[in-house]
């Protein structure tokens, strides 16, 4: 049992979640293999600027796409699996097919044989583990502590992602010169045992109905309460926006480290960590406020501020204060991210969390491959920094256009 948010020391309430065993260990593997899971996203992105040369823009953007396209397609039916079925299963089998697919890209590196097409249909099978893992994991927290503590798991969750996304990248850096790429690859596929172990681990069990109807009926009602609820409507509309527009800053994070910084791999990683530092950071001031009053009305405010840090970071060239402008887009991007998931997450019911859930991600996760590709496609034509300027300023607008009209959001 939790205690109570009011007696609660500041260091208790910023930790919260941990209290509960079960959530406590998914927290711990789900870390590690985050550090793994970052490590090859450095190594990856640096193998196509490698292989790709003068079109890496494009292929930055194609490789996001397709990594994440298959979110789009299945995590709605993913989510109705998560309702149906026991989601520490889903989990498993999600966590096995993404280690293959990093085991096999290492063996590629290693003997040479790489070529950008692998990489992309690599992503392609771990984009379709994900549709089917995203909307279990989602749907399992909630059941791992009490209703109370939920933001601060969700904040838990996105600090243990974050974090990693400091640790990643250096380890990475390190990894990248003393043994190569393909030891970033061979260890993201170990880091993924850590996952199956704790799963294996937990005590929680859900049981899902013993007389399921069909399956698209099943998602027909998903989609009746969606819309039922302008809430969660407004938050799914808001978490496409952010992602669709947001998201193409990190994607870019390698064109700005070679030319606009003209640096290597090492410049690179420095830009990422200063990101995750930020990212870092506003997870743990999301934990620590848990669930407040205004909650809905705070992540607009932030959205609008997350978008004008990344048009000044496209339109500034000065190292320090572009590492600045990152730790503050990490911070404001991490807050929205976690202040959104967490409202919807409140809102559905655990019946119904999964398709609720999985239609929230098909825009959230969608957002990240379409904008990526299309911030790729302008880019190609024009330049990195004039379309993140461009997507910074949109960005701010539609957090604007809430903040006046609200849509059920403003007032969560």
């Amino acid at each position: 049992m939790s205690t109570p948010a009011a007696q609660q020391t500041p260091w208790r309430r910023l930790g919260a979640a941990l209290t509960y065993r079960d959530f406590r260990i998914l927290w711990s593997g789900a870390f590690t293999s985050s550090i793994g899971t970052w490590m090859q996203e450095v190594a990856q992105n640096w193998l196509i600027l490698t292989l790709a040369g003068a079109a890496s823009a494009f292929y930055l953007g194609l490789e996001s796409f397709l990594g994440e396209a298959p979110i789009i397609l299945f995590t709605l039916i993913g989510g109705v699996v998560a309702d149906r079925r026991d989601r520490r299963h889903v989990l498993i089998t999600s966590q096995i097919i993404q280690m293959g697919t990093a085991f096999t890209l290492a063996a590629l590196v290693y003997w040479d044989a790489i070529r950008i097409w692998h990489i992309l249909v690599l992503s392609v099978i771990t984009g379709i583990a994900q549709a089917f893992g995203g909307p279990a994991h989602q749907s399992l927290v909630p059941s791992l502590v009490e209703k109370q503590d939920l933001p601060n798991a969700v904040a838990l969750n996105s600090i243990q992602f974050n974090l990693a996304r400091v640790v990643g990248p250096l380890l990475a850096g390190a990894a990248l010169t003393a043994f190569g790429m393909a030891a970033c690859f061979g260890l993201n596929g170990l880091s993924f045992l850590a996952v199956i172990a704790a799963l294996l681990a937990l005590r929680i069990r859900h049981v899902p109905a013993t007389t399921p109807s069909r399956m698209q009926d099943e998602l027909k009602i998903g989609f009746a309460y969606v819309r039922s609820q302008p809430g969660v409507i407004g938050l799914t509309i808001l978490a496409f926006a952010t992602t669709f527009l947001g998201t193409p800053v990190l994607t870019f994070l390698p064109l700005f480290a070679q030319n606009v910084f003209h640096g290597g791999v090492a410049q690179y990683t420095t830009l990422m960590a200063s990101a995750g530092a930020g990212a870092v950071t506003g997870a743990l001031c999301v934990a620590w406020m848990g669930r407040f009053r205004h909650m809905g009305a705070t992540a607009l405010v932030l959205q609008a501020t997350f978008g004008l840090l990344v048009v000044l970071f496209a339109i500034t060239r000065v190292l320090w204060i572009n590492q600045l402008l990152l730790f503050g887009i990490g911070t404001t991007m991490v807050m929205c991210f976690a202040m959104l998931s967490s409202l919807v997450q409140l809102i559905a019911p655990n019946e119904m969390r999964g398709r609720v859930m999985s239609i929230y991600m098909v825009a959230f996760r969608g957002g990240m491959p379409l904008g990526s590709l299309a911030a790729g496609w302008t880019a190609s034509l024009v330049s990195a920094p004039v379309v993140l300027g461009v997507n910074g300023l949109l960005l701010s607008l539609v957090a604007g256009w809430f903040l006046l009209h609200s849509h059920g959001v403003r007032e969560l």
